[in-house]
């Protein structure tokens, strides 16, 4: 242990009663100001103070271990160094009602896994997991370890100008990975991982080649079933130990730093899971969830929702937050399953559920944890985001709190997807009659600040891999899909693509399995991930297609007026007017050559992308080197450009 990353108190009088001879000293970290903040809500940084602690204590090195247990009789340490003995290492229980059981162990070392054996409600005898451990042993073993954070962080350079590269007006594009199934030493035997530091070593050096700026990882915390993804959690401050320690994962995060890519994480404040060794009747009763199960228990998922309306929940939930972003240096949280928290009534049909004291249906306690947590997360880190998962219309999802919103940085845009995937799931004669649905995205979406997601949950369940989502035969499938990439990259909006999508994985994703990255072999593949390469460099390197992304300004309809055709025009704008560029998208496998589209501004226009271009597996046969444009009208400075369109072929202008 590092003597200057414990907790030093030397002396008597700090000290609450300490008695050397016995095994657990009665010490606290805790203030009364701490305890008045964690029942009210507002402690913040519950991770300094809960779990356990490397301290010292009359000169002698220990670890302090602290955990809220209001109902419990009894709270004791059990591990493997006392043979799992219960009562041999008993805390003690603080004397002002706030339910906190804490004590010092002396010598005790970094590393020890332990658990909590409480005795609870109604003689309720359980062992639970350490709530505020930073580590927890490798699954299916589910005790705790004592640990501590110290890393010699190389960031610097990224931590000084992230808000520049976090900003909402710079290029979001976004690599959804789930790190075990990524790659695999063994891509048949879901029992083999990866180490942090081999996934580093690969994944890094490929998010940078790809030209994604950012990565967002399915939840790392600490989960006891590898099928839950990660989303049904029981370590909300600790990484999970499949693929290594705390400071491994720091390094990962570091890495990508110095690589220049951001580091988004899944976070779940909406449920938990029932495991025994979890937070699910932690000491006898519902400690941290609703006892009334109408609130309490999630139908869709089998697991338990937290009470939002006590003060330590609230608490230990910002805290988790927050956690993340203070020791991980994390760039934002993606909150899952936001539409959960916020309605009563959510998967819940007549009679079973009550509404809030007003009658409706919004879960108000939940709305208001919503609300502090946006404002504290971006009082205390300014330069991050947060992102919401939220499937409804609820208003103000990104609007700041002082307007009435819930403060959010970004919100997926679940509705763009859905009529997005559903247009070009269509066979493309079908097409016409739908353009509306295709475009009716640009109605609402200066509502909120949005997030364009081709997420994990559209490639599972019997939904299809994205390739075999695009009708027609080979050709035209890759074809559609490059088209459809070209519409999301030059779409306003922040973008996030699910790995495996970049190349047209072939099979939906399985977390027990990895990547089919022998595709990569064959050229259709590799052109198509050469292709989504190329969007990302044009995303980032073209002003218009990131400064005003949210702003009114950003977007102009040019031709909608062409659905028979199936053609459609846009044009998006930057800061400077010579940044503007110009978007035709043919949604159809017919070539149409010389065709002519007005537009303001711009007396030339150059061809800088073209989806069927032949290093994209496109036919290569169908470009612009030097579009003929005339002056229509001079007062306006109206154009008229002729172009040819390439068979299911996306093209930008510059």
């Amino acid at each position: 242990m590092k003597k200057e990353n414990a907790t030093s108190i030397k002396k008597y009088e700090d000290i609450h009663f300490v008695d050397s001879t016995k095994p657990v000293w009665n010490y606290s970290l805790l203030t009364e100001e701490d305890i008045t903040n964690f029942q009210n809500g507002t402690l913040y940084n519950g991770y300094e103070l809960f779990g356990n602690k490397p301290s010292i204590v009359l000169d002698t090195p220990g670890y302090y271990f602290c955990v809220w247990a209001p109902n419990a009789t009894k709270v004791s340490v059990v591990g493997n160094f006392n043979d799992w003995k219960k009562g041999v290492h008993p805390l003690s229980v603080r004397l002002d009602n706030s339910g906190i059981w804490e004590g010092f162990i002396p010598n005790f070392k970094k590393g020890e896994a332990y658990k909590y054996h409480i005795k609870g409600f109604k003689g309720a005898a359980i062992d639970k997991g350490d709530p505020y451990a930073n580590f927890w042993e490798k699954r299916p073993m589910t005790a705790s370890i004592t640990w501590e954070l110290a890393y010699d962080w190389k960031d610097k350079d990224w931590m000084s100008k992230r808000i520049k590269n976090n900003a909402l007006d710079a290029p979001w594009s976004v690599y959804e990975v789930h790190l075990a199934s990524w790659m695999r030493p063994d891509k048949n035997d879901e029992e083999t991982y990866n180490s942090y530091q081999q996934i580093t070593e690969r994944i890094v050096p490929y998010v940078k080649d790809m030209g994604f700026t950012h990565i967002e990882l399915m939840p790392v915390m600490e989960h006891p079933f590898d099928g839950s993804w990660g989303y049904q959690g029981t370590g909300f401050f600790a990484p999970t130990s499949r693929f290594g320690a705390p400071q491994d994962f720091m390094a990962m995060v570091d890495a990508f730093h110095e690589a220049g890519i951001g580091v988004i994480l899944d976070w779940v404040p909406s449920h938990f899971p029932y495991d025994a060794h979890g937070l699910f009747m932690f000491d006898g009763t519902h400690t941290y969830e609703y006892a009334d199960m109408r609130k309490g228990f999630h139908p869709d998922w089998n697991s338990y929702i937290f009470n939002y309306k006590r003060g330590e929940v609230k608490s230990f939930l910002i805290s988790s937050a927050r956690f993340w972003f203070d020791k991980f240096h994390i760039d934002g949280i993606r909150v899952d399953a936001v539409s959960s928290m916020l309605k009563l009534n959510y998967s819940r049909t007549e009679g079973q559920w009550e509404p809030n004291e007003f009658g409706g249906n919004g879960n108000i306690e939940a709305i208001a944890f919503i609300k502090e947590l946006n404002e504290t997360i971006y009082r205390d880190f300014p330069d991050v985001q947060t992102i919401a998962e939220e499937a409804t219309d609820w208003p103000g999802v990104c609007r700041p709190t002082f307007q009435g919103g819930l403060g959010f940085g970004m919100k997926w845009m679940m509705g763009w997807m859905h009529d997005t995937l559903d247009y070009f799931k269509m066979d493309p004669i079908f097409r016409k009659h739908h353009q509306n649905k295709f475009a009716f995205s640009m109605m609402y979406y200066y509502d909120e600040n949005f997030m364009l997601p081709l997420s994990h949950d559209e490639v599972v369940h019997g939904k299809s891999p994205m390739i075999y989502k695009m009708p027609g035969d080979d050709w035209q499938k890759f074809a559609n899909l490059r088209l459809l990439y070209t519409y999301m990259f030059t779409h306003p909006g922040g973008k996030l693509l699910f790995m495996g999508d970049e190349f047209g994985q072939t099979t939906e994703w399985n977390y027990k399995s990895e990547l089919s990255w022998d595709l990569l072999q064959f050229e259709s593949h590799s052109k198509l991930q050469a292709c989504v390469r190329t969007l990302n460099k044009l995303y980032t390197s073209q002003p218009a297609l990131h400064e005003l992304q949210f702003g009114v300004g950003g977007f102009e309809w040019v031709d909608l007026n062409h659905s028979n055709e199936g053609v459609i025009v846009y044009r998006r704008k930057g800061k400077k007017k010579q940044d503007d560029l110009l978007i035709i998208l043919n949604m159809t496998p017919v070539v149409r050559m010389d065709w002519k589209i007005q537009v303001s501004g711009k007396s030339s226009w150059t061809e800088i992308f073209n989806s069927d271009s032949v290093e994209f597996y496109g036919t290569g046969n169908v470009y612009n080197p030097s579009p003929t444009v005339i002056l229509v009208d001079k007062k306006t400075t109206l154009y008229e450009i002729n172009c040819h369109l390439p068979a299911l072929g996306g093209l930008v202008f510059h």
